[in-house]
C-alpha cells in the first residue's frame, strides 16, 4: 500500500541555499536536502489499484511551467511549534494547479483536503522547541530569499510510513508544458 503525494521538486542551487539555513535551533530534526519539495496534494496510504488510477488521471494535467519564488521563513504550530519552513510566494498558476489536482483526486473518491493550501518547503520538524527559540531563529534568518526558478514538471512521490517520510521516491513525473 503506497503512501503518495504530489509535489514540485527544488533545484540543486536552491536546495543548497536552504541547507545553509540549518542549525541553531534546539530540537530541530533537519530535512535532508534531497527531500526538499513543495507539496501540492497529500494523498496518503492507498491501495495499488487506486494508485494506478491516480497516476493515470494526473497524466491528463496540461499546464505551463510555474515560476516559483521562495521568500521568507515561518513556522507551524503557534503555541507549540512543530515545523519551520520556507515560504513559497503565492501565484495564481500554482494555486490553479493544486486545485486541479484536488478536483482530480476527489473525482477518484479521495476525501477533500481539510486544510487550506499553504505552499512551503519544510526545513525541519521540531520536538520540544520553544516558541521563543523559533522566534529567535526566524528573526535571524527570516529575510531569506532565493532566486526564482521554473518548475517544469510535477511529480507523484511515494514515502515511507515513518515520521518524516523520507527518503521520497519519484514514482511518476508529469511535464508542465501546455
Amino acid at each position: 500500500m503506497p503512501r503518495l503525494f504530489t509535489g514540485l521538486e527544488i533545484p540543486s542551487q536552491t536546495r543548497l541555499m536552504l541547507t545553509m539555513l540549518q542549525g541553531g535551533l534546539r530540537g530541530a530534526r533537519w530535512i535532508d536536502s534531497e527531500n526538499y519539495h513543495i507539496t501540492l496534494r497529500y494523498i496518503g496510504d492507498i491501495d495499488d489499484q487506486l494508485a494506478y488510477e491516480v497516476a493515470a488521471e494526473l497524466s491528463r494535467v496540461r499546464r505551463d511551467p510555474v515560476e516559483i519564488r521562495l521568500t521568507g521563513l515561518g513556522s507551524f504550530g503557534n503555541g507549540k511549534p512543530h515545523a519551520v519552513w520556507a515560504r513559497v510566494e503565492p501565484s495564481a498558476e500554482l494555486y490553479e494547479m493544486q486545485a486541479e489536482q484536488e478536483r482530480i483526486l476527489q473525482r477518484l473518491g479521495l476525501p477533500a483536503e481539510r486544510r487550506k493550501y499553504k505552499p512551503h518547503v519544510t526545513l525541519a520538524r521540531l520536538r520540544g522547541t520553544s516558541s521563543v527559540d523559533v522566534a529567535n531563529w526566524l528573526s535571524l534568518r527570516g529575510s531569506f530569499q532565493a532566486p526564482s526558478f521554473q518548475a517544469s514538471r510535477f511529480v507523484l512521490f511515494s514515502s515511507k510510513s515513518k515520521i518524516g517520510g523520507g527518503p521520497y521516491v519519484v514514482e511518476e513525473a508529469y511535464p508542465l508544458a501546455a
